[in-house]
């Protein structure tokens, strides 16, 4: 029961009386009849209070002013259904109150914001906002500018915003300008972008800890800015599966009022060091040929992926390799258990009162949750031997409108482990299947080709005698197109952030040999399957084949809250509320 009593008056809505009572984490207003009797009551979570202005305003889709003494405005959280059973939409409703006198508007004004401060302090105050102009449909400067900033202005959220020119613009920029001052870090764009912003803030934040990322063993310290996803890419998983949906406007409300979803990372690591991060999706052999195959057909945009999906399916390939895998405690979960990972997840808030049960400090209770982690798990790995369609790694489900319930339903957002799956070389028609089952509800673990384990970390190795095969078709197959070819369509470099700028003055050349090398789809008139696959790491192709993967627990933070659940969220809606209809 709530008796944290602000403020409580009679107030006037479209010439309706209600009595308005703010507590402290409430703000509520009820229709009152003639006789004074209660009829229908709105309320609305501090937390999810927008913003509070002197007057009657609307916002969207331009802001106007009325400027009154008596009036007042309430923007906040208003939800609607997506169409699907989980994910909901948010939208910026609005209500106008009228005070009997100005001293009460005044009053109440004070008192709610005074509330939001209280009650949301990880409310971000300055943002740096990094927009790709050339993702997706190239629409990324039209959607924040005109659906975003709006929101950020009505929020009091000032914004510093960089219109990236080039790959990598972003983690350059995060690895080497000052970040003091900002909250938080905002990328508009796609799951390309995303990654950019991942790879310059782990960078950064292991560079001032003096950490060594090219290090597999390292401890990694996590980031303390959190990452803001406003989507506007071909691709857009991580928010799809983080949030629930794809809508810019969502995605703006969550980072004003300070979500904070933690998320695993994958840290990819081969001989000499670091290659890259990974949340979403690390896959060898189908996963890995798209990837390679799509980049040949760049302009036909997005469409690329489903065309090389279908190419490299008809190709009919398997690739030899030796996975060893550290397992997860299964009493913890399972990825068979059927279960979703949805906002507030039991299995993740265990392992944040594990990672930080008594202290503030995180990063040292995270060092020693890993360092003990490192110590006791060596020596049980299990070790498997075959000829495979794909093997694949994922930190979430990697959910996706295409595929509602991901490559893996059960994974979890922030447990620190990541579920690896293993489709054994089978009939056409059997991994046809196989890819189907994404598509609707059925268990695509339920074939006698696929395992599916969880795990804290994978090796992947090539038997005896394919490691030659192995050097000579890599050789060439990756570099081979340069940034004006790549048209700046959401990608990323894979080497470790500190190695990346080291390196990036040394001006290697490619070969001419290397340069016309095209070992992995050669099209369906191939005489000679390749011996080896690629590595797809979120969207951005691996030099490297043998490779060792970490899980690290909660790394970083993203304004989200988990997917929400649409049978269980109440949507707070009446006839005096007002929503904005947006046009995209």
């Amino acid at each position: 029961m709530e008796t944290d009593l602000r403020l409580e008056s009679t107030v006037w809505v479209e010439n309706k009386r209600y009595r308005a009572v703010l507590t402290g984490w409430h703000f509520k207003w009820t229709e009152l009849d003639k006789k004074n009797r209660d009829k229908k009551t709105i309320s609305v979570p501090v937390a999810e209070v927008v913003g509070v202005e002197e007057g009657r305003v609307e916002i969207l889709p331009q802001k106007s002013v009325e400027d009154t003494d008596k009036d007042f405005t309430v923007f906040y959280v208003k939800r609607s259904s997506s169409g699907s059973s989980y994910g909901l939409l948010w939208r910026l409703g609005w209500t106008q109150f009228s005070c009997p006198s100005r001293v009460l508007r005044d009053q109440w004004t004070k008192h709610l914001r005074m509330a939001l401060k209280t009650h949301s302090p990880m409310r971000p105050n300055r943002l740096l906002v990094f927009i790709n102009p050339f993702g997706g449909k190239k629409k990324g400067r039209k959607i924040y500018h005109s659906l975003v900033a709006p929101l950020f202005d009505l929020a009091g959220i000032s914004s510093h915003v960089i219109v990236t020119e080039r790959a990598n613009q972003a983690r350059d920029h995060l690895l080497k300008k000052d970040l003091t001052g900002f909250d938080g870090v905002v990328c508009v764009g796609g799951d390309g972008m995303f990654s950019e912003i991942l790879h310059g803030l782990i960078g950064r934040t292991q560079q001032e800890a003096g950490l060594c990322e090219n290090d597999p063993t390292v401890t990694l310290q996590p980031c303390s800015l959190h990452i803001g996803i406003i989507p506007a890419g071909s691709t857009d998983c991580v928010c799809y599966a983080t949030v629930g949906v794809i809508d810019p406007v969502t995605s703006a409300l969550h980072i004003i009022i300070g979500d904070s979803q933690p998320l695993d990372v994958c840290s990819v690591h081969q001989a000499s060091g670091l290659v890259g991060y990974s949340v979403s999706l690390l896959g060898y052999g189908f996963y890995g040929d798209v990837l390679a195959e799509s980049e040949k057909h760049r302009w036909m945009g997005p469409l690329r992926y489903d065309y090389s999906g279908t190419m490299v399916y008809l190709s009919n390939r398997s690739y030899a390799g030796i996975v060893q895998y550290l397992p997860a405690d299964p009493l913890l979960s399972s990825p068979r258990d059927r279960t979703r990972c949805l906002s507030g997840c039991s299995v993740c808030s265990r392992s944040t009162e594990r990672l930080f049960p008594h202290s503030s400090d995180s990063g040292s209770l995270y060092s020693s949750h890993f360092s003990q982690f490192s110590n006791d798990s060596e020596g049980e790995w299990v070790s498997v031997e075959g000829r495979f369609r794909c093997v694949s790694l994922t930190c979430m489900s990697s959910s996706c409108p295409k595929s509602p319930l991901g490559l893996s339903p059960s994974a979890h957002l922030a447990d620190g482990t990541g579920d690896l799956i293993l489709v054994w070389d089978t009939h056409p028609l059997g991994f046809l299947k196989f890819l189907y089952r994404h598509t609707s509800t059925e268990d695509q673990f339920d074939l006698p080709f696929v395992e599916v384990h969880r795990v804290k970390a994978v090796r992947f190795s090539l038997p005896p005698g394919k490691e030659e095969e192995a050097y000579e078709e890599i050789g060439g197959s990756v570099g081979g197109m340069d940034e004006v070819e790549r048209g700046y369509d959401e990608t990323v470099s894979t080497t470790g952030s500190q190695q990346y700028l080291a390196e990036r003055g040394t001006g290697r050349e490619m070969t001419d040999g290397q340069k016309t090398a095209n070992p992995f789809l050669c099209g369906l008139c191939c005489s000679k399957a390749p011996a080896v696959s690629v590595w797809n790491c979120d969207g951005e192709i691996l030099a490297s084949t043998e490779i060792l993967s970490r899980i690290h627990c909660q790394l970083v933070r993203l304004y989200a809250r988990g997917i929400e659940d649409g049978a269980a969220v109440h949507n707070n809606s009446g006839e005096n509320e007002r929503g904005c209809t947006l046009h995209k």
